[in-house]
Order: C-alpha cells, then structure tokens, then sequence
C-alpha cells in the first residue's frame, strides 16, 4: 500500500552544512536521525541578509553552533515553528534570544499525553512570542511567508507558504520519505483529511518538508497519493473487522506488516485516529475505552 505514494528519499548532505534549496532557501540538517525524523530535521533559512528560521530543531550545543556559523553576517527577524514536538521546536527560544527576534508560531495544546509518544517527544511548555493564525502574513526583504492552519498531526500545526516560489513549508504535515502519524487525542484524522484537500487547493508547486527532501514534481498527484492512501488504510481497517479482527495491535500486524515495527506502536495510533473517525461516523462501535485498547465491531 506505501508503494501508491512516490516517496522521496534521496538526498545528499552532511550534518551541519549549509545546502542551498533554491534561490531564496537554505537547509541545515540537524544530526537527529530516526525512525521518526528520518536523517534528522531539516532546519530552515529562507530570505538573504534579513532572515527567517523555519524549525530550529532539537537543542543541542552542535546543532545551535551549527545555526550560528549558517547565520553568520545574516540578521533573523522571525523564528517560526510549525508545531510542538521536540524535533522541531526546542531550539527555538535560544536562537530567538540569540539573534535578537521573537518566535512565531502556535502554543503546545493542553492535551492528555498519548500512551504512546513521538519518537523525539513533545515540547509541552512550548509557547511562541507571537501566535499566528490562519492567513498571517510574516515578511522580509524579498520574501513573504503565508500562514496556513493545517490541524491533524497535530492540534497546532502549521504551514507556511513562499509565495515568491510557490512553495509550501509543510512541516510534519507532508513529508517525502513517510507518511504522517496521526496520533490521539492531540492528532485528529478528520482534520487531517480537511487540511490535506486546502493544501492541495492552493496548487504549489514544491513542498519542503522538516525531514527529508523537496517533493517538486506533481505536487497535486503527491498530496492526492497521501489522501488516497490514508483512504485505503480506513479500507483495510474495515476489511480487518469483517475478517474478525476487534482489537487495533491484532489489526496493525497485519495491515503494518510491511512496515518497520519500531513503528508498529505509532501505527497502533494511527489506527486509532482512523477508527474515531469510523466511530464518529457510525461504521464502527467500541467496547470499553475509545483508544488502542478498545474492543471494535463493525455497525453494518
């Protein structure tokens, strides 16, 4: 089934060094490799001279001397993260103070932990200087980056367009080398599907995802292949249950099996996330507790 999406995954770079993407975008990957994060976070520079940071990424004093040589004779107006967990957002109130800016972005959620967690964890006291919203411009000497809401991985998720370049910043949301964990409570699948359709509304032209490389060609039949995707898992979740299937890890093993099982507890959840959704759409009944380990049956 991941075969139906053309993933991206080659990419050259050393840890630490400044690539140039394109004409106004650079990347500094952090060295945070894993089965999350891929090689690790991809950090970010978009303008010349005056100077956005996208994500700074985990604080360590490697990767923050690694940003500071990479910012060298630049001046940063803004740091800007696209959402709470400790692979993007740790870094970014020193390299705020560092460089004399404020940070943007949207508080962590006030949610109840998941009984299983990221990977790299949750930055659960992350609060930005300036919280952004839905169409919030932030701008320097040639360049303007569009806030776009894009709840789903998580409550507080954003992407930033570069309207210069077409392009979309996509965070955690749209990523080349893996799909995306939708994980409860703070994930929502429902909002996740809603936010996938507004991307692929606006019709850009590059996504720059936080792991990985660019996704530059076809676009709309990438993010259509996320989406029709994330539609033949809810498939196989109801193919799971009308073979006899009521507990979500039995339906993983199967459904998963072609994945690493390091990520099977991750799957577990976003398993869970389909089968709210089924439960809230009426397919799906639940015994006992709406989480990983409930009893599911089909209604109909």
């Amino acid at each position: 089934m991941a075969g139906q999406i053309p993933f991206v995954r080659d990419m050259d770079f050393d840890y630490g060094a400044v690539t140039e993407i394109s004409p106004l975008v650079r990347r500094v990957i952090a060295n945070n490799p894993g089965p999350f994060t891929f090689t690790g976070t991809g950090v970010y520079i978009v303008g010349r001279g005056t100077v956005a940071v996208i994500d700074p990424g985990p604080y360590t004093e490697e990767h923050f001397d690694a940003l500071k040589q990479a910012l060298e004779g630049e001046a940063v107006s803004h740091v800007i993260v696209t959402h709470h967990h400790m692979d993007h957002s740790p870094l970014a109130h020193p390299l705020a103070e560092w460089a004399g800016c404020k940070v943007y972005g949207k508080p962590a959620p006030r949610h109840e932990e998941s009984a299983v967690q990221m990977d790299a964890g949750s930055d659960h006291g992350f609060k930005p200087h300036v919280e952004l919203n839905d169409g919030d411009v932030l701008e320097g000497p040639g360049w303007t980056l569009e806030t776009i809401e894009t709840p789903g991985h998580t409550s507080n998720h954003l992407c930033f367009a570069l309207k210069e370049e077409n392009a979309l910043f996509s965070g955690d949301h749209i990523m080349g080398w893996s799909t995306t964990v939708i994980s409860p409570p703070d994930g929502d699948m429902r909002d996740y599907f809603e936010s996938l359709d507004k991307v692929r509304a606006r019709g850009f032209d590059t996504l720059i995802p936080t792991h990985g490389p660019p996704i530059t060609d076809d676009v709309d039949g990438f993010i259509g292949a996320y989406i029709t995707h994330r539609r033949a898992r809810e498939a196989s979740i109801l193919e799971r249950l009308k073979a006899g299937d009521t507990t979500i890890p039995d339906m993983v093993k199967v459904i998963y099996a072609d994945v690493d099982s390091r990520l099977h507890p991750a799957a577990c959840h976003s398993v869970l996330g389909h089968m709210i959704h089924l439960v809230k759409d009426g397919h799906v009944s639940v015994t006992g507790s709406m989480d990983v380990s409930g009893t599911y049956t089909l209604t109909q």
